[in-house]
C-alpha cells in the first residue's frame, strides 16, 4: 500500500462492519422489545400461545411454577402491546381464550431461533442437577 492509498483510507473513515444495523449503538425499539420479552415467563407464555389459542388454565398447566397472578399480569401486558387478544365466549360457564395477534405470531421465528440456541448452548435440566 502506498502513501496515497493510506491517505485515501484515512479520509474515507473506518470500514463499516457487514451487519452495521445490528452493530449500531443503542436502539430504543430493540430495548423496548427486549424489556417486554425478558420479563419472567413472557417468552414461555408466547411459546405456548404460538401453538394456537389457549384457555387461561391450559397456559397455567403448560408452565410449571407459573402463578395465577403472574400469568394474569403477563397476558394483560401482551394484550396492551397488541401481541395477544382475549376472546370471551358467552357459554355456560363463560369460556375465555387467549390468542396471538398477527404481531404476536410474527415473533415465531425469533422464538424458534432462541429455542435452537438454548438447545445448543444451555445444559439440559437433567445435567444441571
Amino acid at each position: 500500500m502506498n502513501k496515497s492509498d493510506a491517505v485515501h483510507r484515512e479520509r474515507a473513515g473506518p470500514k463499516e462492519p457487514p451487519n452495521a444495523e445490528i452493530m449500531s449503538p443503542f436502539c430504543p425499539r430493540f430495548a423496548s422489545v427486549m424489556d417486554l420479552l425478558s420479563r419472567r415467563w413472557m417468552g414461555v407464555i408466547l411459546r405456548v400461545l404460538l401453538n394456537g389459542p389457549h384457555r387461561f388454565n391450559e397456559i397455567l398447566a403448560a408452565i410449571p411454577d407459573l402463578s395465577d397472578p403472574l400469568l394474569t399480569q403477563r397476558l394483560r401486558e401482551l394484550e396492551a402491546q397488541k401481541l395477544a387478544v382475549r376472546h370471551v365466549y358467552p357459554t355456560s360457564p363463560v369460556r375465555v381464550e387467549y390468542e396471538l395477534t398477527e404481531a404476536g405470531r410474527d415473533l415465531e421465528s425469533a422464538v424458534r431461533v432462541l429455542s435452537r440456541w438454548a438447545d445448543k448452548w444451555l445444559p439440559s435440566e437433567s445435567t444441571e442437577k
